[in-house]
């Protein structure tokens, strides 16, 4: 489903990722851990090409990332989610909206959008507050809106970068477990974070990193 082969990136001639290879199975759910700059996002922003790499290969869902020209990206991001620390959710729409927007951007009909977008608000517990606004919600609540967008097109790849960071243990195991649903119902995971009680709690193969290199992996291939 994802494998990379020797890929390094750097940034103005810092290294970011340093010959980082290793292959993650279809339905897999994966953390991928380390300090801060060890190259967890970066990680993250290659797989769905918001940004390119120096050198290696990198394979998505059947598709080189690498070779892959920018007006056909979209048949790589249509099978990708992805979920962030700081939500990106749009203030300005109900949380229904946001989850519908996702839908609009694919071009689904006004039914199937909004049957979906409620379905999907309704997984992560929160239909009955469909017409509420981002700013009106917990921070736990904005994030399992994040999750039902990056969700409601069941996409066969969720990424989630840090997406716990902001919340409190209680709140984080919620969204860990939102995830491990999804990942039963079989969707691929890439789950980043730095959290121990996460990594502990989840129980999952993880990849760590440091300075952009693979220091250790307990990832069955």
């Amino acid at each position: 489903m994802i494998q990379l082969y020797n890929v390094y990136k750097s940034y103005n001639n810092t290294p970011a990722l340093v010959d980082v290879s290793f292959i993650i199975k279809k339905g897999a759910f994966v953390f991928v851990t380390g300090p801060s700059g060890a190259g967890k996002s970066t990680l993250l922003k290659l797989l769905y090409r918001w940004e390119s790499f120096d050198k290696g290969q990198v394979l998505v869902n059947g598709i080189n990332v690498g070779k892959l020209k920018f007006n056909k990206l979209w048949q790589l991001r249509r099978h990708i989610g992805v979920v962030f620390q700081d939500y990106k959710l749009l203030q300005a729409k109900t949380i229904l909206e946001n989850v519908a927007f996702a839908l609009e951007i694919v071009g689904a009909d006004k039914k199937t959008i909004r049957y979906k977008a409620w379905e999907a608000l309704k997984n992560v517990g929160l239909s009955h507050r469909k017409d509420a606004y981002p700013m009106e919600l917990s921070g736990g609540e904005q994030q399992r809106v994040a999750i039902a967008r990056a969700m409601v097109n069941n996409p066969k790849i969720l990424l989630a970068d840090e997406p716990t960071g902001n919340l409190d243990p209680e709140m984080a195991s919620e969204v860990l477990q939102l995830f491990e649903k999804a990942n039963i119902e079989g969707t691929t995971i890439v789950f980043a974070t730095h959290s121990e009680n996460i990594l502990h709690e989840g129980n999952h193969a993880v990849i760590t990193l440091k300075r952009g290199k693979i220091a250790d992996t307990r990832l069955v291939v």
